[in-house]
């Protein structure tokens, strides 16, 4: 399951099986803790998730060129409003049960099709349907409203 998953994040056989290794080293750490976590499949695959953003952020580090100081644009747009949305999502998110934090980052994070979601977390497409349905249900209760209440 984790391979499948590098090998269609990557298309790269060689580093999709460098990064199953590296998840499974991780998993084996966190095993040896004195107080390890739960280890499931959904905290598999976020291991999996971190290490694939570690692959590519190494990968894009090696291909960057120094390059002056853009000036700053005349008119800077204000993201501070995309910011605080991006902090209060993965606040709710991470309130959410196991399941249904990982079929949402799944689906909309790494945008997965269903059907990949059915796979890696070992359900029937219909029941990951049925499940994304819940997990989208409980973020909306949880999410603010614009007057400060959860919907």
């Amino acid at each position: 399951m984790v391979y499948g998953y590098f090998v269609r994040r990557c298309g790269d056989r060689g580093t999709a099986e460098d990064l199953t290794s590296e998840t499974f080293l991780a998993a084996m750490d966190a095993a040896r803790r004195p107080s390890p976590p739960p280890i499931s499949v959904p905290w598999l695959i976020g291991v999996a998730r971190h290490k694939l953003a570690d692959h590519y952020r190494r990968r894009h580090d090696r291909f960057t060129v120094p390059v002056a100081e853009l000036p700053e644009p005349a008119d800077p747009a204000d993201h501070w409003d995309a910011e605080l949305d991006r902090i209060v999502a993965e606040s709710v998110l991470a309130r959410l049960p196991d399941q249904h934090r990982t079929v949402l980052a799944l689906r909309y994070l790494d945008d997965c099709t269903v059907g990949e979601c059915a796979e890696l977390i070992g359900r029937t497409v219909h029941a990951t349907e049925a499940l994304l349905v819940r997990a989208r249900r409980a973020f909306r209760a949880q999410y603010p409203t614009p007057e400060g209440g959860t919907s």
